[in-house]
């Protein structure tokens, strides 16, 4: 029995199933690890990205998602290139953070955390600023649960002829989009999120004339994204370094009932009826949420505190209680509180928390 339900963005609530499929010992230098779980990972993630699966190609990498946004940043931005990030929140600002570590040349759009990146703002900047080649943006925006116009962005970054980066951490897997269609070019997210495996990998799913460009540019042994991928196509879905193979065991076992759900379409659906029930059911307890509905992604939704002196960790402590963890906020401009909308839970079990919270003192 699973003692609360993680109501947050990743690590997430996963099945009893996802986590057997971790009971398993593996080894790493056969065709049953290699070719029959780690290659058909690799083929099933492209697959989901897009249908122009030819041009595309991905690279699992140790580590949170994180390690992917670095290693791919450290990766593509040669001294020849000028990066710019699109930024509306932390993890906007950390691939700012990256840039900075990595001595890379790079400027930074930044909007309101309660604002959607501007397209127009981004067109401008494109339009007087030719020097930059490559862009970078969050798709789903975790700080307040914002999503962000990315197909319009991606529209206006490809009609001024630049390369495209997308974190897509909490969004690939649970809303629906195609990298070919958007033009994008690297496309970043992570094992705990939306397709619902554990933590301990990511991977990014890139275009293949894109990466082997790569080579030789990363000053990280690591995270370098051109070597891993060459060392998985030679090997056939060896990794250059100690593979983590329990959580990749157990995503494979959550690709496939993302398969048996019906696909990202069905589970986009799932999350829209979760965060539908809650809402609806935190607004009429008296709970305001923070962004408009437009702005608002099925990801993660942060609430305002209730009334003055409300004390979340009174709240989350109770709500714990009874089986239900939430995530404290993230901004700075007002006092809120998320709550997750993604991994194994279903509306049955919004519908419960609002029970919840309303039986609990605030």
């Amino acid at each position: 029995m699973k003692p609360y339900l993680l109501l947050t963005p990743g690590p997430l609530t996963t099945s009893e199933t996802v986590k057997e499929a971790m009971m398993t010992d593996w080894c790493t230098w056969d065709a049953d690890y290699n070719v029959h779980i780690v290659e058909e990972i690799r083929k099933s993630l492209v697959a989901l990205a897009t249908t122009a699966t030819d041009e595309y190609t991905s690279v699992l990498l140790q580590g949170s998602g994180t390690y992917c946004v670095e290693a791919v940043i450290g990766s593509v931005i040669t001294p020849k290139h000028k990066l710019l990030i699109l930024s509306n929140g932390a993890y906007g600002d950390r691939m700012g953070h990256i840039a900075e570590y990595h001595g890379i040349n790079y400027d930074m759009l930044a909007f309101e955390e309660t604002e959607q990146v501007s397209v127009d703002y981004v067109d401008d900047y494109l339009s007087n600023n030719s020097d930059i080649t490559h862009v970078a943006v969050v798709h789903c925006e975790t700080t307040t649960g914002i999503l962000n116009p990315l197909k319009e962005i991606a529209h206006i970054v490809k009609l001024h002829n630049k390369k495209l980066i997308v974190d897509a951490m909490s969004s690939f897997g649970g809303v629906p989009l195609d990298m070919h269609e958007l033009g994008i070019d690297f496309m970043i997210s992570s094992a705990n999120k939306c397709i619902q495996g554990v933590p301990g990998f990511g991977f990014i799913i890139a275009r293949k004339s894109e990466l082997l460009h790569c080579k030789g540019v990363s000053r990280s042994l690591s995270l370098d994204i051109y070597d891993q991928w060459e060392t998985m196509e030679k090997g056939h879905g060896k990794w250059r370094f100690t593979s983590p193979t329990h959580v990749v065991r157990a995503f494979k076992q959550a690709l496939a009932e993302l398969e048996e759900e019906g696909g990202v379409a069905a589970r986009h659906k799932r999350y829209c009826e979760n965060h539908r029930i809650l809402v609806e059911g935190m607004r009429a307890l008296g709970f305001k949420t923070l962004l408009p509905d437009e702005f608002q992604s099925p990801i993660i939704t942060s609430f305002l505190y209730p009334k003055a002196g409300f004390d979340f960790n009174s709240f989350y402590t109770q709500l714990k209680e009874k089986g239900f963890v939430i995530y404290p906020g993230k901004i700075s401009q007002a006092d809120t509180f998320r709550i997750g909308n993604i991994g194994d839970v279903h509306p049955e079990d919004f519908t419960r928390l609002i029970e919840v919270v309303q039986q609990t003192s605030y």
